[in-house]
């Protein structure tokens, strides 16, 4: 984006091909840095006292190519600068090969736009602190992106790494910007993201069920499985009767999980006993296969839901950086858990080798709403 020429401020003005008012006016960061490139073009020797800000801080690329050349070109001698406008030529012309739309009239423009040369520092905080926002912003996108592109070669490697990113980049920014009070952002978290219930995902969780069955030994060779992992909550549910039967030590068969089954209210009108045999009758592969991919979904939701709330941080220009570190900090904080339990079952022994078909288990299971019931004990 190209500077606006000279004229009554960088406020909303008409523009020239329609002649209609700007219907988004500048973002106050735009401000700041005008002011700062007005305050190094009045006195340059304050640029020896903003050594962490850098180019590729400001929100406008020909701000940016401005400060670029300012770093790049001799600092005029004080009384020299005094004498000619010699520092402004020198910044104009290093300037204009990556910013070609510039022009004298703009560099003086900019000079009448900083209210005080000795507040430099403070609008160099002002812009450093635009930058870090944008910047948590394309980590949380880079991030949802991650958790729905089927097309990378390890997408639960690229997830974790973009976590890794995002959280590195939060350390060095909450040490950049001192905390203060109030240090939780002040904009709402978005409301909790609905996980789909594809085909795939419900017939991975019917094998791991029918699996689990069958072997229920193994259950406890996959302790990293909870019942949240599960897209499907009745499938959670019934996961949840099958560990309460390992951990009581008591047989595990169809019939007995039909019997835990119903106890824990799950049998209804659209899931009969006769539907859940069905279920638990054609157990493929091994319980640790299937549990890892319904756990590998599992992450990309957590992930994909962290992204989001972080999102929403960086879109309300009223949090401060330090506010955006603390929140997006606690909002990752939130994956830790389900990161560890992956952890654990991608490192543990190599189970042995399964049919990675998707077996038919059983009829399929109704998804329509099912009449209330009394939430599960786990």
């Amino acid at each position: 984006m190209h500077p606006r020429p000279p004229g009554p401020g960088p406020g909303p003005g008409p523009d020239e091909a329609t002649g209609l008012a700007d219907p988004q006016p500048p973002a106050p960061v735009l401000y700041a840095e005008q002011a700062l490139l007005g305050a190094l073009l009045l006195e340059p020797a304050r640029l020896a006292d903003l050594d962490p800000l850098a180019a590729e801080h400001f929100s406008d690329h020909a701000h940016s190519a401005l400060y670029a050349a300012m770093r790049t070109a001799p600092v005029p001698d004080p009384e020299q600068h005094r004498r000619s406008p010699v520092w402004l030529g020198r910044v104009l012309e290093a300037a204009r090969p990556q910013a070609p739309g510039l022009t004298a009239s703009y560099l003086h423009t900019l000079v009448q736009r900083c209210p005080w040369p000795g507040h430099a520092a403070a609008y160099a905080r002002m812009i450093e602190a635009d930058h870090a926002r944008r910047t948590v912003r394309k980590h949380a996108d880079r991030l949802a992106q991650a958790t729905t592109d089927a097309s990378l070669p390890d997408p639960a490697a690229t997830v974790l790494a973009q976590c890794d990113a995002l959280a590195s980049f939060l350390e060095t920014l909450s040490a950049r910007f001192a905390p203060h009070p109030g240090s939780l952002p002040r904009a709402p978290q978005p409301p909790p993201t609905r996980r789909t219930a594809g085909e795939e995902a419900l017939e991975e969780e019917r094998a791991l069920l029918a699996c689990a069955t069958a072997r229920p030994s193994r259950l406890r060779e996959i302790r990293w499985l909870q019942p949240e992992d599960f897209v499907l909550p009745v499938h959670g549910q019934l996961f949840a009767c099958l560990t309460a039967l390992v951990h009581r030590r008591e047989p595990v068969d169809p019939v007995t999980v039909l019997w835990e089954a119903q106890h824990q209210h799950l049998l209804h009108a659209d899931f009969t006993p006769a539907d859940l045999i069905d279920l638990l009758a054609t157990p493929v592969g091994t319980p640790e296969h299937w549990g890892e991919k319904i756990l590998r979904r599992a992450l990309f939701a957590q992930a994909h839901t962290t992204a989001l709330r972080i999102q929403a941080f960086t879109d309300d220009p009223a949090n401060t950086p330090h506010q955006l570190a603390t929140g997006s900090r606690r909002a990752l904080a939130d994956l830790t858990a389900l990161r560890t339990r992956w952890q654990r079952a991608t490192h543990s022994p190599a189970a042995p080798s399964c049919s990675p078909a998707i077996p038919r288990a059983g009829p399929r299971l109704r998804t329509t709403p099912a009449p209330p019931t009394t939430p599960v004990s786990r």
